[in-house]
């Protein structure tokens, strides 16, 4: 398995395990996330491998696509409450369902920190749904820690 920066020949591959990340946020979620979505299409994800702000890394083996990481950098600089600092943001993060539980997505993550450490980003952030438990569980195991929770109060659905 070969991890690296996606290419566009990837990209079909891509868009198959984002159709896998769309039915998990889906059945976790049916009142938020639409059925069969897409987070993002083939031209939104060759326009991020052409960006040097959105780095896509994919594991791959014999051709296939096994997982991938979309990250963003982030700068934050003169805000008046908030240290100034490079961060990376893991914008999404899948592994193959056949291929979970091999250290695939472990070993993305890991070259998501050795890219982050080379750019001197400060911190990798991330954000995961509640009702993704597997992947809550597999973030804590790789040292991820809560920096801070989205909370919310359901309220009766009103016409507009």
């Amino acid at each position: 398995m070969e991890i690296r920066f996606a290419k566009p020949e990837d990209v079909p591959g891509i868009l198959k395990l984002l159709k896998q990340v769309g039915r998990v946020h889906h059945v976790g979620r049916p009142d938020i996330f639409r059925e069969n979505a897409l987070k993002y299409g083939a031209s939104q994800v060759l326009a991020m491998l052409d960006s040097k702000d959105t780095p896509v890394f994919v594991a791959v083996q014999e051709d296939q696509v096994l997982g991938y990481g979309f990250c963003i950098l982030k700068s934050h600089r003169e805000d008046p409450v908030m240290k100034d600092r490079i961060e990376l943001y893991i914008d999404d993060l899948c592994v193959e369902e056949t291929c979970r539980g091999r250290g695939v997505g472990r070993t993305i993550y890991e070259a998501i920190l050795r890219y982050a450490k080379m750019r001197r980003c400060y911190h990798v952030t991330l954000n995961v749904w509640a009702c993704n438990e597997s992947a809550m569980k597999f973030y804590q195991s790789l040292g991820m820690q809560v920096q801070k929770l989205g909370m919310e109060t359901l309220l009766e659905e009103t016409e507009c």
